[in-house]
């Protein structure tokens, strides 16, 4: 049966995952904080990333302060302004140690856990840019938000080999939120009304979620029902790191089935829920 998918409510799961995240830390080697998560950065400057998204959300969303930049009229100039911002902010906070990059990221943690937990779900926010332009209720920005942070916790772990945070209260919400990324991955893809296509996450945190053609545009449901025209399946393990441009599309195909329309179902495969 196919339904409307449920609100994600994560505000109550950051305290934990944030205990994760400060628990991981306090055991790394000094080695290991200058082990390389990928490009130039190594976990320590990721680590300062994080902070700087907890710092963000604190005087951004919070406190309503709004820095002076250019338009950003198109993704291309989002994509831009967001990772140029990112490289500043992580190159000043190289003079930092790690002490006080723990230190700090337990301060702004606990402040912006208290921030998610005092917003209104249900209210009407800002865009989700990867969901969609248009404006979205405040449960999948904070959604979203619980994504950025548990998968680059994840790529700390995978960088010094310390698994972790994979249970399905963490991974299941990251799941169901990543998923909202699917209408807007199809949406240039012509179909007639009533084409189904149905992706398939195996493991304790998965789900069955449908992208159906109605009225000429994409929408996501969750369950299955009827036939569909295109049907992938991968493993949560797998499904994340697709989600999150942690694996080539490539390497994906080698661990997911497809079947059926192959355009429809490969496109599956080249879904992004972080901005890039």
């Amino acid at each position: 049966m196919l339904q409307k998918p449920q609100p994600v409510l994560v505000a109550d799961r950051f305290p934990r995952l944030l205990t994760a995240l400060l628990d991981l830390l306090a055991d790394l080697r000094d080695e290991e904080w200058q082990q390389r998560v990928h490009g130039d950065w190594s976990v320590k400057d990721l680590a300062a990333h994080l902070l700087g998204d907890e710092l963000n959300i604190l005087s951004g969303k919070r406190d309503g302060y709004r820095e002076q930049v250019g338009p950003l009229d198109t993704w291309n100039h989002l994509v831009e302004f967001i990772n140029h911002r990112n490289a500043q902010w992580v190159e000043a906070m190289r003079r930092l140690s790690p002490r006080v990059i723990q230190e700090l990221l337990l301060i702004s943690g606990n402040q912006a856990n208290a921030f998610f937990q005092s917003l209104d779900m249900h209210a009407t926010g800002g865009p989700v840019d990867w969901a969609g332009p248009d404006p979205a209720p405040v449960w999948l920005d904070v959604a979203r938000e619980f994504t950025e942070r548990w998968h680059h916790q994840q790529h700390i772990r995978q960088a010094v080999n310390k698994p972790g945070a994979m249970e399905p209260y963490f991974l299941a919400p990251v799941l169901a939120t990543f998923v909202f990324a699917l209408p807007r991955t199809v949406q240039e893809l012509s179909a007639p009304d009533g084409t189904a296509l149905r992706l398939i996450i195996t493991g304790e945190a998965g789900g069955v979620w449908t992208v159906l053609r109605e009225s000429s545009r994409w929408e996501l449901y969750s369950g299955s029902a009827g036939a569909v025209q295109a049907l992938v399946e991968m493993p949560q393990e797998i499904a994340w790191q697709v989600f999150t441009r942690g694996i080539s599309k490539e390497t994906a195909r080698q661990y997911a089935a497809l079947s059926d329309d192959m355009t429809l179902a490969e496109e599956v495969l080249t879904a992004t829920a972080i901005i890039v």
